[in-house]
């Protein structure tokens, strides 16, 4: 254990040092940290020279102490956590599916010939179509909007299943049956692991669909999470909580979408354009 960091841990030191030692790399961490910087310096200015009205765009420091204050009383940890455990829910429900039929359309040619027109009839109707119907069937309970969050994050992870397993290179195919290889071979050692990038792009762009979901669920029905606490600040004229919702949806799926590209380069470790 102590030999493993003691020789990854100066590694990667000195890829830091050589990084820093990069003017290209600093230029852009540099216009990185500056365009936000400026633009909440001219916000806050403005602000507070009056040229911005505080109901409709609150200052940057207000929000910030906005945003101090739910955490201190537990607020924004209570609405934001039930969002998560419905987005956690919903995506889990909608990526498995997902993968499991997109794994049954890219490799076998009548299902994907049998489903084609059906697919391509759901695909284009937007969430927000989906919410009336499903409160209708199930009501306004937890089911409609776990369905609702299954649904947004079902699509983007089916297209780029299918995509992945069908796009795989014909030549890898050709050496495995050269190598004769079994059917089971080829798919466990060639099919998925060359569609594996494109599996974990649609898993993060579902993610942030399911994120679009559970919000737009959210204010239409519900009594609790971020997209409720958002719609309900609004109705108060509370901009300021309204904006801690709106910022604490994009820092945490921020922090999801990291979580997944780790995963992503842990699994794999032999893509030279992930890791990189």
């Amino acid at each position: 254990m102590s030999t493993s960091l003691s020789i990854t841990f100066p590694a990667k030191i000195k890829i830091f040092n050589k990084r820093i030692s990069d003017p290209q790399w600093l230029q852009h961490s540099l216009i990185r940290i500056v365009v936000p910087i400026v633009l909440l310096t001219g916000w806050e200015i403005a602000s507070r020279l009056g040229y911005i009205k505080p109901v409709i765009l609150p200052s940057p420091s207000a929000i910030i102490s906005t945003f101090e204050e739910m955490i201190k009383s537990g607020e924004l940890f209570q609405h934001l956590g039930i969002s998560i455990a419905r987005v956690l829910q919903g995506f889990a429900i909608g990526a498995f599916v997902g993968i499991v039929l997109g794994i049954f359309i890219g490799l076998f040619k009548k299902i994907d010939q049998a489903l084609s027109i059906l697919l391509g009839v759901l695909r284009p109707i937007p969430i927000m179509a989906w919410i009336p119907v499903l409160i209708l069937w199930m009501g306004i309970d937890e089911a409609s909007k776990i369905t609702v969050i299954a649904i947004g994050s079902f699509w983007p992870v089916l297209v780029n299943v299918i995509d992945g397993i069908k796009n795989v290179d014909r030549k890898y195919l050709e050496v495995a049956r050269i190598l004769e290889k079994n059917k089971f071979q080829i798919l466990t050692k060639v099919v998925f692991p060359a569609a594996l990038p494109n599996i974990f792009t649609g898993l993060r762009i579902g993610i942030g669909i399911a994120w679009m979901c559970v919000v737009a669920a959210e204010m239409i029905a519900a009594t609790s999470g971020i997209g409720y606490l958002i719609m309900y600040s609004r109705e108060l004229l509370q901009s300021d909580v309204m904006f801690v919702g709106v910022f604490s949806i994009g820092l945490t799926g921020v922090l999801i979408d990291r979580l997944l590209k780790l995963v992503e380069v842990k699994v794999l470790k032999w893509n030279v354009n992930v890791n990189n």
